[in-house]
């Protein structure tokens, strides 16, 4: 019966995989077609020069991002950059609660508690995804942001002006740096003030050295200033944070191997006990200890990887 229901499982993930690929292949290209033509309709329509900067920033979003309410959420969808819609969420939400819910049913049995895990376990396994995707995003930009300073610095030195060499990081450096740049470069143009598009750039990237840039630049747009050798020594500085950065994960693989070897061992013991022997916890599943044991047992797992992550991550 178990066999069963991960063939099932496995059949339906490999279809709606297949579903995706095919709607992208086909669809793709128009939608970002549609998608140019109808900005470039939105900037020849609208008058004032800083409306088309607002409304190209906003769409970004799912939700009113002034909204207290959804903030956060849809500062983490921008930072991913991956820029899904409504109905692509509700399907990456539906499509896992459904599996979860035959899983959680062999445990659980059919009913409402299974259906409540597997949205919890969907929801999870949704912010888990979009939390990896950013955090792999703002480490690409990490990468590149002291080369895409080197740019500027070297720009302005030979006489451009800050906006054509914000433009000029968005041609010649890759994404995401060249397209976050590009989106800079396309507010200060449609008539954005600096101020304004570089902390627009922070909120969409999250990186955290980025906010040094963003500090640098506004303070040399108000006050004026050598913007050269400043950025000469920010991007000296994001090199070396970078390096200590490299150092410190090195030293601290070992603790962060050992957390994730102890916290799957359990479940790779129970999952594989019950694979070659599946009758082997039927004598005491339902011993009264067993549900107390199982909640100490979580808690005790859940203490230790908070100590063990408080020990191998460093602010600095």
């Amino acid at each position: 019966m178990v066999e069963l229901w991960v063939i099932a499982g496995i059949v339906f993930l490999a279809v709606l995989l297949g579903v995706e690929a095919l709607y992208s292949l086909v669809f793709g290209r128009a939608w970002v077609n549609k998608t140019i033509d109808r900005r470039l309709a939105l900037s020849r329509a609208l008058l004032h020069p800083a409306e088309p900067s607002d409304v190209l920033r906003d769409e970004h979003g799912l939700w009113d991002s002034r909204h207290p309410a959804f903030r956060n959420l849809n500062d983490l969808l921008l930072q991913t950059g991956l820029r899904p819609d409504r109905t692509t969420l509700l399907l990456g939400f539906a499509a896992p609660s459904v599996l979860m819910f035959f899983a959680w049913a062999l445990l659980l049995g059919y009913g409402l508690g299974a259906a409540a895990a597997a949205m919890i376990s969907a929801l999870a396994l949704l912010f888990l995804f979009f939390r990896t995707v950013r955090q792999r995003r703002i480490a690409r930009f990490g990468e590149l942001l002291p080369d895409s300073i080197d740019v500027i610095v070297r720009a302005v030195r030979v006489g451009y002006p800050l906006p054509l060499a914000l433009d000029l990081v968005a041609r010649e450096m890759p994404d995401p740096v060249g397209a976050e740049f590009k989106a800079v470069s396309d507010e200060i143009t449609f008539g954005q003030d600096m101020r304004t598009a570089i902390e627009n750039l922070y909120r969409r990237v999250g990186q955290e050295d980025l906010l040094f840039l963003v500090v640098a630049i506004n303070v040399q747009y108000q006050t004026g200033g050598n913007l050269a050798e400043i950025l000469s020594r920010l991007s000296r500085l994001i090199r070396q944070r970078a390096r200590l950065r490299l150092k410190i994960s090195a030293l601290s693989a070992e603790g962060r191997v050992s957390a994730l070897v102890l916290s799957l061992m359990p479940f790779v013991l129970f999952g594989g006990i019950s694979l070659i022997s599946p009758g082997y916890f039927n004598e005491v599943k339902d011993h009264p200890l067993v549900a107390p044991a199982l909640i100490y047992a979580a808690i005790s797992l859940l203490i230790g990887n908070t100590i063990i992550y408080r020990m191998v991550n460093f602010k600095f």
